[in-house]
């Protein structure tokens, strides 16, 4: 059986995107009625709606769904939690990695749900301040744990590949919540993150 690809968009938006689309394509001094452009607005219309779902996802109930009673006090950390999102000043890429940490007070949340707790705000237009912190947030008020650290490492296409141009650069956001915020906690989160075996961006 071949492989077949099932995406639900909103066919009043598409469509709009479409038209959208075409005009620019046209403003920029492309010809939309090229061969190779025809089904370009349509593709980018797709994509977007792609890229930003998550406008139509609930971090809250994601997390519900998958809280658990445990008497665990010991730090839990998910790394390297690959991110992808989109700067809202020029709707270009950002991409890296999330690290994600919370020491529990009787609940825990399933390990797959932090990964989606982090597609649900990166599938958004972003800047990573805020994001880093909406994530740490989410998990506050969900579990209500003894604290939340969340550190993001990225690289954004806005600084690469237009303005300063600069290939290699990163930034770095964190955002520490309840007993992260004293040094012993927020250093032992650090050095689990940035241990040996570590790859780049």
């Amino acid at each position: 059986m071949a492989y077949k690809r099932i995406e639900h968009y909103d066919e009043d938006v598409t469509q709009g995107l479409i038209k959208n689309y075409r005009e620019a394509i046209g403003l920029i001094g492309e010809d939309p009625g090229r061969e190779g452009l025809l089904k370009t607005p349509e593709r980018l219309a797709k994509a977007m709606q792609y890229c930003t779902q998550g406008y139509g996802a609930d971090a809250n109930a994601i997390l519900n769904s998958a809280k658990f009673h445990e008497d665990i006090s010991e730090m839990i950390v998910v790394k390297n939690i690959e991110l992808y999102s989109m700067c809202e000043h020029h709707m270009l890429p950002f991409f890296g990695r999330v690290h994600v940490a919370y020491i529990p007070n009787g609940k825990v949340v399933g390990l797959s749900k932090i990964a989606r707790l982090v597609d649900v705000y990166a599938r958004r237009l972003q800047v990573q301040e805020r994001l880093t912190r909406q994530i740490a947030d989410a998990i506050q008020e969900s579990i209500m744990p003894q604290g939340v650290g969340v550190v993001i490492e990225a690289r954004h296409f806005c600084m690469m590949m237009r303005g300063v141009e600069k290939q290699h650069s990163s930034t770095v956001t964190s955002a520490m919540l309840g007993v992260f915020r004293e040094h012993e906690t927020r250093d032992e989160f650090l050095s689990l993150v940035h241990g040996r075996g570590d790859n780049g961006i």
